[in-house]
């Protein structure tokens, strides 16, 4: 299959990779000036010269990109090229109005737009095994969902348009409050002279165990954070939940106060660090200084 793949992140360079391994001809962009260019030297295919140029002549545009303004700054930008018939499927995380509104302008166009965002990290997106949820019409996604297969584990279509963002938005509510629980459980054992390591050695075989535990747990007692999904764009995140909870009148308080204490850990200097960096500001705390 053609496709277009613009957006090539932590995220989106993985996928597109996944995507080239199985056969595909892709074509890609990125705002970056130099990504492109070493994209295709390490997997082959083609570097747009613009947003127009890359979506050209494709059957499939995927998408991954930072917000809101970004996906449709670029969804502007490829609609004088865009074939007729196309399917969009943007893997970013945005707001559910976004993608409601532009699915309904696809399908106006007699084109589909998919919203499906992804979860698993990086190391999700380089070994392949993202699991998507995902807002579409069940044709469109009949034909997308095979080619998924190359970069997902499991991928879902839970509904129409917005359905996969809203899906992760409520992943994004469990993970964040796992991660601070992580943070105040491991900090609390090691604040009482515990060793952590045996500590989270009993908890992973007892039943507070989680994915967040298994990858993540040993790093953040560690303290090491320069790897994974960065404290802005979980703050991101969070924002949207928080946006869609107060539209549709739901009370977060657990997330809303992961959201102020991510404030603290960029504060701290950690932006650009994994989130769970949430254990530092624990440790800070609890040590009083």
């Amino acid at each position: 299959m053609n496709i277009a793949f613009i957006g090539l992140g932590r995220m989106g360079w993985h996928i597109a990779a996944h995507l080239a391994r199985a056969g595909h001809n892709l074509s890609v962009y990125d705002t970056s000036s130099t990504l492109p260019a070493d994209w295709v030297k390490a997997f082959g295919g083609r570097a747009g010269r613009s947003v127009g140029d890359t979506v050209a002549g494709t059957e499939l545009v995927l998408t991954s990109l930072p917000a809101d303004a970004a996906l449709q700054a670029v969804w502007d930008l490829a609609q004088p090229t865009l074939a007729a018939g196309a399917i969009w499927v943007d893997h970013s995380t945005t707001s559910a109005e976004i993608a409601r509104r532009l699915a309904k302008a696809a399908k106006s166009q007699g084109r589909h737009f998919i919203d499906a965002p992804v979860s698993g990290g990086t190391v999700g997106a380089e070994k392949g095994t993202l699991a998507i949820m995902a807002g579409a019409d069940e044709a469109a996604w009949s034909v997308v969902e095979p080619v998924m297969s190359a970069y997902a584990q499991r991928a879902s279509l839970i509904g129409p348009a917005g359905a996969g963002q809203l899906t992760k938005m409520s992943n994004q509510i469990c993970v964040a409050g796992i991660g601070q629980a992580l943070a105040e459980g491991l900090a609390f054992a090691e604040h009482n002279g515990l060793d952590p390591k045996k500590v989270l050695d009993v908890m992973l075989k007892g039943s507070s165990t989680s994915w967040m535990m298994e990858n993540r747990a040993q790093t953040m007692i560690d303290g090491k954070f320069d790897f994974g999904f960065s404290t802005t764009l979980m703050r991101k995140d969070l924002g949207l939940v928080m946006e869609e909870a107060n539209r549709a009148d739901v009370s977060l308080p657990v997330t809303a106060l992961v959201g102020q204490l991510l404030s603290d850990v960029s504060a701290m200097g950690l932006a650009n660090a994994d989130w769970c960096s949430l254990m530092q500001r624990q440790r800070r705390v609890q040590s009083g200084k």
